[in-house]
C-alpha cells in the first residue's frame, strides 16, 4: 500500500527516504556516529561551484562550532529509483552573538547500500551570513 507520497511501505525508496532523514537530523543532533552508519566514508559533495569528496565534509558542517542548528523543516521529500530530493529550512543560532536566522536549502543525494554516497545542492549562505549579522544588511555593490 502507498503512502501519502506514492512510495509503497518497505520499498528501496521508503528505505532511502529514513536514510536521508536520519542524515539530517545529525544536524540537529549532532550525532557523528549516526552519520557515519548513513554516509559513505567517501561521499562525493557537488555545490556552491565545488566538488569535495570525504565524510569528513559533512561532519565538519555538522559539528560547526558557534553554530547551531535550532530547528529543521523539511518542506519536501521526493524518492525515484536512488535518489531522493529534499528542499528544507533549517534555523541557526549564532552562538556567539545569539542571533537566529533561517536557511533555505535544497539537495538531492544518491544512495547506495543503505548509505548516502553523493550529494547534491545549494543552500542560502549569504542570507544565512546576513540573518547571522556577518555581513552588512545592505545590497552589495558590484
Amino acid at each position: 500500500m502507498a503512502d501519502r507520497s506514492g512510495i509503497e511501505a518497505g520499498t528501496e525508496q521508503e528505505r532511502n527516504i529514513e536514510v536521508v532523514r536520519r542524515y539530517l537530523r545529525t544536524f540537529l543532533t549532532k550525532d557523528l556516529a549516526e552519520l557515519a552508519e548513513v554516509v559513505a566514508e567517501d561521499v562525493e559533495i557537488y555545490g556552491c561551484a565545488t566538488t569535495v569528496r570525504g565524510r569528513r565534509y559533512p561532519e565538519g558542517a555538522v559539528s560547526s562550532p558557534g553554530l547551531t542548528v535550532l530547528d529543521q523543516q523539511i518542506l519536501e521529500i521526493f524518492a525515484a529509483e536512488d535518489r531522493v530530493v529534499v528542499s528544507m529550512a533549517q534555523t541557526y543560532r549564532r552562538d556567539a552573538t545569539g542571533a537566529t536566522t533561517v536557511q533555505s536549502a535544497c539537495k538531492m543525494y544518491r544512495l547506495a547500500g543503505g548509505r548516502i554516497v553523493q550529494f547534491w545542492g545549494e543552500q542560502d549562505t549569504y542570507g544565512l551570513l546576513r540573518g547571522l549579522g556577518l555581513l552588512p544588511d545592505e545590497p552589495i555593490a558590484f
